[in-house]
């Protein structure tokens, strides 16, 4: 199989895994997929998984990515606050949220990291459309919880005023209700204590 080839057939799904290749039943010499990457033709992802380079260069396919090369998992933590404008800072990771162990990765799409969770917190989250790919992202509830869960360190006003969360989405966009009834599945003490400080923050200091 040329490049060509593999073009034809794999580039619409945007990420090909060699089982991918192999299942395709197409005669392939292996040694294609580091020859193309020195051409800049493909991405590498992580072992085994791949991307077409101009197709990786689209806007939102690092989170589309992250959903694939690690899975399950979700788009979470600060990089769906700031995708929601909730914190101000530029991302210099995609931070996830994952089932499996808490893992690391590192390619030319840049640093992608998941944190683990256990199974029945894999919840609260919304697909969202990127042109031909579909994501799977934190809603702001849930990012705020999984922040808070998985960072305990944020357990002050101090360290929550620190995140330089946006007053106005805060108390008028987010979803208290949704947020009390998310908290309470983590069967968690401290992270209530931790989400009624964030109320006091933001619904009562700022009245």
């Amino acid at each position: 199989m040329n490049y060509r080839s593999f073009e034809r057939i794999f580039k619409k799904i945007g990420i090909v895994s060699t089982s991918q290749i192999r299942a395709s039943g197409q005669a392939f010499d292996k040694n294609n997929l580091g020859r193309w990457e020195k051409q800049d033709l493909i991405i590498k992802l992580k072992n085994g998984y791949y991307a077409f380079a101009d197709t990786a260069s689209t806007q939102g396919f690092a989170y589309y990515a992250a959903n694939k090369i690690y899975k399950p998992s979700y788009v979470s933590l600060h990089t769906a606050l700031a995708f929601y404008g909730i914190i101000p800072e530029s991302v210099t990771q995609i931070t996830s949220v994952s089932s499996l162990k808490s893992s690391t990765f590192e390619n030319k799409l840049g640093i992608f990291s998941y944190k683990k969770v256990k199974p029945s917190l894999m919840f609260g989250y919304n697909a969202m459309e990127n042109g031909d790919f579909t994501f799977f992202l934190a809603t702001p509830e849930k990012a705020i919880l999984d922040l808070l869960y998985l960072y305990p360190f944020y357990n002050s006003a101090e360290e929550i005023r620190n995140l330089r969360m946006d007053d106005y989405f805060m108390q008028n966009d987010l979803d208290w209700g949704k947020l009390a009834v998310f908290a309470k599945k983590f069967d968690k003490q401290t992270l209530l204590k931790r989400i009624e400080l964030l109320r006091k923050i933001f619904l009562e200091e700022s009245i």
